[in-house]
């Protein structure tokens, strides 16, 4: 298994290849690998990421099978079940990353901005359950900000619930900071943009 930062680096460069068009993807995913991976996973990286149809994960980072475990959950919130997978995968697979992976335009951080600022009010009991773990950034964007552009608002949002989602990752169990701790698990954030495919990683990002 690879480290924590060589993770992160070869899905730095997956995205790359995803950008260019030069992927590999089919080579990871092709019946040789299916039978390679069938016993056995060792994924290098967890992605915690929203479930929009557009953000998948192997795609944007250029992997195959048995590469990553993937986590998908709308506006990438962080709950008992994703902090449970987290818990799961680094403690049997030894994976090494967390990547909590939003995204812009994100429908879930809208929803709720729209929620708070009253514009909608039919909220089901069940979006609540995720709205309200996003409300926290959509709140501390609009007390910070004077700018009252709806796209500005969102930008900002987007990626404070990323951040607010990475310190939640980071404290919420005690099996994860210990990893953290030993130098055994990296968690970092990083917004996907729907527009370009780029992946910008800008949250908890060690010095290489």
């Amino acid at each position: 298994m690879i480290d924590s930062l060589n993770s992160l680096l070869r899905l730095m460069e997956g995205n790359k290849r995803f950008l260019i068009g030069d992927t590999r993807i089919s080579s990871l995913t092709n019946q040789a690998r299916r039978l390679e991976v069938a016993g056995d996973q060792k994924p290098f990286a967890i992605i915690l990421g929203c479930a929009d149809s557009r953000v998948p994960a192997e795609v944007i980072f250029d992997q195959g099978l048995g590469d990553l475990f993937v986590i998908r959950i709308a506006g990438n919130i962080i709950a008992p079940s994703q902090i449970g997978s987290v818990e799961f995968a680094a403690g049997y697979f030894g994976t090494p990353l967390v990547v909590v992976l939003g995204h812009s335009f994100c429908g879930a951080v809208q929803a709720t901005l729209d929620e708070v600022t009253g514009k909608s009010s039919n909220i089901s009991k069940n979006l609540a359950s995720i709205t309200n773990r996003i409300k926290p950034a959509v709140e501390y964007v609009l007390l910070k900000s004077d700018c009252q552009d709806p796209f500005y608002l969102l930008r900002e949002a987007v990626r404070e619930n990323i951040r607010r989602s990475v310190q939640n990752l980071c404290n919420g169990s005690e099996i994860i900071t210990d990893l953290i701790n030993q130098k055994q698990l990296l968690v970092v954030g990083a917004e996907y943009f729907l527009e370009t495919g780029e992946v910008d990683f800008f949250e908890g990002i060690p010095a290489f």
